[in-house]
């Protein structure tokens, strides 16, 4: 494996590789590596960002809740044949 240093970096490039950095996960050398392979087509892999806007929500309906929205969506398994003809 080789090693390179990049020089030069400016601020607005820096905070958005700081900003892809949290979303990914990634190192900074991990984040630089993908991103190479990206623009050199080496790699067709995309970042996916982490969303963790519901995740307060998981697992926070009793049994209760539960039996009940499944009750009231019932109907969507359901075929109108009426609909087919």
């Amino acid at each position: 494996m080789k090693t390179i240093t990049i020089r030069n970096i400016d601020d607005e490039l820096n905070q958005v590789l700081r900003s892809k950095i949290k979303d990914t996960g990634l190192s900074l050398n991990s984040l630089v590596i993908n991103l190479l392979k990206q623009a050199t087509g080496l790699s067709k892999q995309q970042f996916s960002k982490k969303y963790n806007d519901l995740d307060f929500l998981a697992g926070t309906w009793e049994n209760e809740e539960y039996q009940e929205f499944n009750k009231n969506i019932n109907f969507f398994n359901e075929i109108d044949e009426e609909m087919w003809k």
